[in-house]
Order: structure tokens, then C-alpha cells, then sequence
């Protein structure tokens, strides 16, 4: 499963990529929070129960956790720019769909299909990650992963000025234009990445794993309307556990898994992944308590009484610092390494919420609780893919970074859940309204104190980075000639050599390519710097290893693989033959 070919030539990743693909992120994220600013009105405008109405913003969240691993498996098999591109335009039609309605079920289906575009942030990140150059890609992975708090920050007081001003409906015909313009620009700037994995795409596995999110994620979200204790929930509850525990047995014994999970228990893959649903319980809180605060009338006594424009744009710091901590991360990160960053970013996050508890008198404080937020979750949502591609194989990036990109929206849920069940059960009932009270916002930011703290004793048991200087292996891989070598590493079978022109001179960017018996290309990559080339085979047999370069003619060889790793080098100057190792 985890061999990997190429169908196309690697293609030189332009300055544009990078920003185009963040607003691929930033516009996907905004879905999440696009309704905030109109929940409260959401019964009125759908004429339906506020019970009923909760399900506009349900059903985008369990789709997204649905899309987010099925996607990123795709796009290893398929593309990913070509998987990013339909994850838009799902987007695109399901805020159509939204837009000319008003009635419930159909605002839950074109909802249901904008949370497919969650997908995009993994997908993004194999993007860099396959076509980068390493010095690139630190700062560019950090970039993609906020994307989602930059974001969902920015989208709040623009959908809320929007939602102040015209009709709500808008705001779904302006997520249309922004995924219109992201597919564009994805279309023009982003190149194909030509890394594919091998295999077929896990059908059965992908129904059984939504089965189980769907079973799991629906209490979290709706327990407080049903009832902690009540059947519906404890049961649906049950059902998770075992249709999740059914589908990890079937996918240890299938070859070609949606989630190789042998790999996910890897200490390095488990620790990360249970960190990120601490980061994503934490970055939600602030997301809800903070817009609230500062619109409640100042009549309560604690409430700051500010329109639902200025509480939006009080809280975009949060995701304006998260975009800014992007370059700061890389320089930590090649110092220091991800493991170190992430430890960076929770403390700081515990600064903020600690601080936090007193800064809730005055709008400029909860501007700076953004602030100091955004600077650490930025940098620990930063280290999440890093921590992630260094430990999996090239093949499965897009799996992988989507497996962890669910860890974060399974984080959300539950801050969503938890935060959501304490303001009700400490609000004051007042002519049968209930107002959250001061209390319940501090013991919400407790809350996610909590959650930082065991996020914290979690990165601790993630194996020691090593020394920037010393890394060579898949953290900083990003063209396709590194992510070819450390497979081979992986593999300890396959062919590996250098390419050598004049006087025996390496020779870099050339182009080798294994073809096996039947004619077909089993393989491609390109030498790096120093002439290397290394390439994974599927099985054992003859081969040829064609190789070509600019300015030097062109060699075929036979070479026949016996199991074990074969050195063989190529050398351009003298056509048809090989120089041993």
C-alpha cells in the first residue's frame, strides 16, 4: 500500500502556490463559523424549532468529519489538487443550494455539502509536502493547518456585518464566490503533485468509519437537546464504540485500508493525534464565550454591550495572530524542532486562558486574550502536520494529515458540547430568556485550561525530535526525489545508486524511470542535488531504469531485483550500460 508512482513528471511548485492554497484553507474554514452570527435567529428564518434549527450547524460539522480522511485517502490514490478542486466545488453547490432557501431540510442538505470542503486542508498539506523544497515547507504547512482558525477569526465580523445589513441569504452567495475564486486560482497556480499510492480505495472502510463518526459525533453534539443520560444517547453512544472497534479489526485485515491504523499507533501519529483534540477543545472555547461576552447589554453587569460587528472584530485577532505565527513557527521549528513548538504553543495558550480569567471587563481585554490565544494555538496547530509527515510515509500523507484534521473537528465538537452544556446549566433566567453568566465563562476557560494541560502531558510523550541539522528523514521531505529515498529506507528493497555524466560527475534533476516486463512504468524520481536517485519496486523480476538529462544523452539498463536492495548506478556517459556500485 504504501509504494508510491508517479503518473506525470514533477512540476516546479511557483511563488503563488503557497497563498493559494491557504485561501483554499481560509475559505473552507469559513463554513464553520459562517452562520454564527445569525444561530440565535435560525429558528425564526427557517420557521422551525430551535431544537431543529441546530441541525444547519450539525450537519456541516459531521460531514467534515466524514470528508476529512475519505478525501485525503483520494487524493493519495487519485490527485490531490484533483480531489482539492471537487472538495471546492461541493462547497460551491452546496452554498447554492443554501442560498435559495429558506426551508429547513434543503438548508441541511446544501449545509451537509459545504462541510464536504474540509477535505481541502489535508489535501493542501500533501500538496506542499509533495512539491515544496524543505526550506519552503515548514512555514508553508504551518500556514495551511491555521488556515482553519484563520478562518474561521476572519469570517466572523465579515459575515456579521453582512448578516447586520442585508439579507442573511448572502452571506451563502459570498461562500459561493469565495469557493468560485479558490477553484480558479487553484486551477492556474497549483500544479498536480505526481506522488500516487498503490492500491484501491477502501469502499467498505469508508462506510464503516462514517457510520461510526456519524453514531459517535451526533451525542456530542446533541446531548444537551436529548439529555447526558437518555437512551438515545447513551445508546447511539454504544453503537459507536462497537461499529468503530468492528471497522479497526477489518481494516488490520484489509491490504489496502482507508486508515492504515498499524501506522496511526505509531507513538509519534497516536500522541499527536490525541494532542490535536485537546487543541481543537481549546481554540473552540474562546470562539464561543468571547462573542458572547462582548454582546450581552452591560444592563447584567458583566456584559460589554457591543454590536455583533465589533464583538466579530475583537475576536479576529485570534486568527489574524494565527496567520502571523506561520514564519515564527518555521524559525522555532528548524531550531528546535515540532515536538518543542507544540509544547511552546500549549503553554502559551495556558498563559492566555489564565490570564483571560481576568481580562473579561473591557472589549480592548478580550482583544488581547486573542491575541495571546492566536500567537499559541497558531503555533501548535503549526506543528500538527509536521509532527505528522515525519512520521508516516509519503503515500499516505493525505490520509494521515486528514486523520488528524478529524482529531481536531472531534475536539471542536466536544468543546462545542461541554462549553455549551456549563453556560446553560450556570445561565440566569431572566423573563424566560436564559443569559449566560460570568461564572459560566470562567469555568469555560477552566475548561479549556484542562484540555491545554493534558494536551501538554501528551506532547511529552512524543519520541525526542532529532537535531535540525541531523534530520534525514520524512519531517522535512517535501520534492519528490527526498520522499523517494526514505521510502526505499522504509522498504530496504528496491533499486538505489547515483546518476553520473562526464569523468563521473553526479548529475542532478534527472529524470529515472523503472519500467517492468510487461512495458509499464512501475516508478519514477528525479536525483537530487548529488546525483542520488532511489526507487521503491513493487516485487521481484527484470526491470529496466531508464535515465535522462538535459545536455546528456539518454540510458536504458536491464537490472533484474532479487529481494534485497541493489546499488546500481547510471551513467549517461556511456549509453546502454551501468557502472556497479
Amino acid at each position: 500500500m504504501t509504494d508510491t508512482t508517479t503518473d506525470q513528471p514533477t512540476r516546479k511548485a511557483g511563488g503563488a502556490v503557497v497563498p493559494v492554497l491557504a485561501f483554499a484553507g481560509i475559505v473552507v474554514a469559513v463554513m464553520q463559523t459562517l452562520l454564527v452570527p445569525v444561530i440565535k435567529d435560525l429558528p425564526q428564518l427557517l420557521d422551525t424549532a430551535p431544537s431543529n434549527a441546530t441541525w444547519v450547524l450539525t450537519s456541516t460539522l459531521l460531514s467534515g468529519a466524514v470528508a476529512t480522511p475519505i478525501m485525503g485517502r483520494l487524493g493519495d490514490l487519485y490527485g490531490k489538487r484533483r480531489m482539492l478542486v471537487l472538495s471546492l466545488a461541493v462547497m460551491v453547490i452546496g452554498a447554492l443550494v443554501s442560498a435559495f432557501t429558506s426551508e429547513l431540510i434543503t438548508m441541511i442538505v446544501g449545509r451537509t455539502l459545504q462541510g464536504f470542503a474540509m477535505g481541502a486542508i489535508p489535501l493542501g498539506i500533501g500538496l506542499m509536502r509533495d512539491m515544496l523544497p524543505r526550506e519552503r515547507l515548514g512555514s508553508a504547512m504551518a500556514l495551511m493547518s491555521s488556515s482553519i482558525g484563520v478562518g474561521g477569526g476572519l469570517a466572523l465580523p465579515a459575515a456579521a456585518l453582512v448578516a447586520q445589513h442585508t439579507n442573511w441569504h448572502a452571506l451563502f452567495y459570498g461562500a459561493a464566490g469565495l469557493g468560485v475564486l479558490a477553484i480558479g486560482l487553484t486551477l492556474l497556480v497549483v500544479p498536480e503533485s505526481p506522488m500516487r499510492a498503490e492500491g484501491s480505495f477502501d469502499l467498505a472502510g469508508a462506510l464503516g468509519l462514517s457510520t461510526g463518526l456519524v453514531l459517535l459525533l451526533l451525542p456530542i453534539t446533541k446531548g444537551s437537546d436529548w439529555g447526558w443520560s437518555s437512551g438515545t444517547t447513551l445508546g447511539l453512544f454504544a453503537a459507536a464504540v462497537v461499529v468503530l472497534v468492528l471497522w479497526g479489526l477489518y481494516e488490520l485485515r484489509v491490504q489496502a485500508p482507508l486508515v492504515d491504523l498499524r501506522t496511526t499507533a505509531r507513538p509519534a501519529v497516536l500522541f499527536t493525534n490525541l494532542a490535536s483534540i485537546m487543541v481543537g477543545v481549546a481554540f473552540y472555547v474562546v470562539s464561543l464565550v468571547l462573542p458572547q461576552l462582548l454582546q450581552l447589554p452591560t444592563a447584567t453587569g458583566y456584559g460589554l454591550g457591543q454590536s455583533m460587528v465589533v464583538a466579530g472584530l475583537c475576536v479576529a485577532p485570534l486568527g489574524l495572530t494565527m496567520m502571523f505565527t506561520a514564519p515564527v513557527y518555521a524559525r522555532l521549528s528548524a531550531r528546535y524542532g515540532p515536538k518543542v513548538t507544540l509544547i511552546i504553543g500549549l503553554l502559551i495558550i495556558a498563559i492566555g486562558y489564565g490570564g483571560g480569567l481576568g481580562l473579561m471587563d473591557a472589549a480592548w481585554q478580550t482583544i488581547v486574550t486573542s491575541v495571546i490565544l492566536g500567537a499559541g494555538i497558531g503555533l501548535a496547530y503549526s506543528s500538527l502536520p509536521a509532527l505528522i509527515v515525519g512520521a508516516v510515509p509519503a503515500s499516505e500523507t493525505g490520509a494521515a494529515n486528514g486523520l488528524n484534521t478529524l482529531m481536531r473537528s472531534i475536539g471542536t465538537s466536544v468543546s462545542s458540547a461541554v462549553v455549551g452544556m456549563v453556560l446553560a446549566n450556570t445561565a440566569n433566567n431572566v423573563g424566560g430568556v436564559a443569559i449566560p453568566t460570568m461564572h459560566g465563562f470562567r469555568v469555560s476557560f477552566l475548561i479549556a485550561t484542562a484540555a491545554v494541560a493534558v494536551g501538554l502531558l501528551l506532547a511529552l510523550f512524543l519520541p525526542k525530535s532529532p537535531r535540525p541539522a541531523q534530520r534525514h528523514t520524512q519531517l522535512r521531505a517535501s520534492s519528490e526525489e527526498d520522499a523517494s529515498l526514505e521510502r526505499a529506507e522504509e522498504a530496504l528493497r528496491g533499486f538505489r545508486g547515483r546518476v553520473l555524466g562526464a569523468d563521473g560527475a553526479p548529475v542532478a534533476r534527472a529524470k529515472v524511470t523503472l519500467i517492468d516486463r510487461r512495458g509499464r512504468q512501475a516508478g519514477a524520481t528525479v536525483s537530487d542535488e548529488e546525483g542520488r536517485y532511489a526507487l521503491a519496486v513493487p516485487a521481484r523480476g527484470p526491470y529496466v531504469l531508464a535515465a535522462k538529462a538535459s545536455g546528456h544523452g539518454p540510458l536504458a539498463s536491464s537490472a533484474t531485483h532479487s529481494g534485497e536492495e541493489r546499488a546500481v548506478d547510471l551513467d549517461l556517459s556511456l549509453p546502454g550500460e551501468t557502472v556497479s556500485a
